[in-house]
């Protein structure tokens, strides 16, 4: 029988020098900047103990599944061990998927792959899903983590705990009031707590402070950058981007703003190539008023197609901030993020 662990439980875990990684891990949840988090302690985790091949692979029902067993016959020469890095956005594997997903269990659950540590990031699993042969099979092999949606109402903890995690404190008032000021926004919420660990020291933090430091907002922000992506005003935002850059943002907080965003259209694309309910997904990742138009216009706007490539980019400019080099793209991150803005705001149906 398979484990379960919580977000949280993880990245306690994987912190001990002498963990034992599981074999495979399933990663399931709805909050993209939890599920990036529990990958990378994942990654960093199997670097340490000598996984130092990683091969990252974007796959939907439409994919060439044979490329995942592939992945798991290919032998180093150097005898590295491996990373297999699945990523899975719809949760929908098809039916070949869904049988290559099986077949890999059972290689992992008969110790076939001694040398390979499989992790499956995908959305949270419903009802239905695990009933399914494929998820049954990854339950029963692997370690699920399962990754808690953080709403509104559990913002103001969660904001409490990264905030102890850096040895500060601020009292329930504040808390409170940080969670209405980044209107339940879960990456604007992360990027106050660290600006606020860069400007005071560990301990506890008046309300003053902390409404000065979040009021103090810079000229350009990634909200901006992402509205001006979904309005597809190519100028603007290319002028943010840089507005962005020559601020010293950090630019992994910005490309999982924009990468997020994609994401969700990709999926949204998807289900309404489909047939199926747009309208219910966008309530399922609290999507409402303005954002929700501005996402209806990008998708009546930018051809079906063009989603599964600019998915991939920006898994590919994350390698390059990483270091790692892409073939066929430039060496500079910024430059290729403003490639994949352009991407969104200049390509039109025909």
């Amino acid at each position: 029988m398979g484990r379960r662990l919580d977000h949280e439980g993880l990245l306690q875990q994987l912190q001990q020098p002498s963990v034992q990684l599981a074999p495979l891990y399933i990663i399931s949840g709805d909050e993209t900047l939890l599920i990036i988090e529990a990958l990378d302690a994942l990654r960093t985790a199997a670097l340490a103990q000598g996984y130092s091949e990683r091969t990252r692979l974007i796959l939907d029902a439409r994919s060439d599944w044979s490329a995942v067993m592939g992945a798991t016959q290919n032998v180093s020469l150097f005898g590295d061990r491996k990373l297999l890095d699945l990523s899975l956005p719809s949760g929908k594997p098809g039916r070949t998927g869904g049988e290559t997903l099986e077949a890999l269990a059972g290689k992992v659950q008969s110790g076939e792959l001694p040398d390979t540590l499989v992790a499956l990031s995908l959305p949270r699993l419903d009802r239905a899903t695990r009933s399914a042969k494929w998820a049954a099979a990854l339950l029963e092999t692997g370690t699920l983590v399962e990754v808690p949606t953080i709403d509104r109402n559990t913002l103001p903890r969660w904001i409490g705990q990264r905030m102890a995690r850096q040895g500060q404190e601020l009292d329930a008032d504040t808390l409170a009031w940080m969670a209405e000021k980044v209107e339940g926004n879960l990456l604007a919420a992360f990027q106050e707590i660290q600006k606020l660990g860069l400007l005071h020291p560990p301990g506890k933090i008046t309300g003053e402070d902390v409404r000065r430091a979040v009021l103090d907002v810079a000229r350009y922000d990634v909200f901006d950058l992402r509205d001006a992506m979904l309005a597809g005003q190519s100028k603007r935002a290319l002028t943010i981007l840089h507005g962005l850059r020559g601020e010293g943002a950090a630019l992994p907080l910005i490309l999982w703003a924009v990468g997020d965003e994609i994401r969700l259209l990709s999926r949204l694309a998807a289900i309404q190539a489909g047939g199926g309910d747009v309208a219910g997904e966008m309530r399922r990742n609290r999507v409402f008023g303005p954002r929700e138009q501005g996402l209806r216009r990008t998708l009546s706007r930018v051809p079906p197609r063009a989603w599964r490539a600019a998915v991939q980019h920006t898994h590919d400019i994350d390698r390059l901030i990483k270091g790692l080099k892409v073939p066929g793209l430039l060496d500079d991150p910024w430059e290729e993020l403003a490639r994949l803005l352009l991407r969104i705001t200049v390509e039109r149906k025909t």
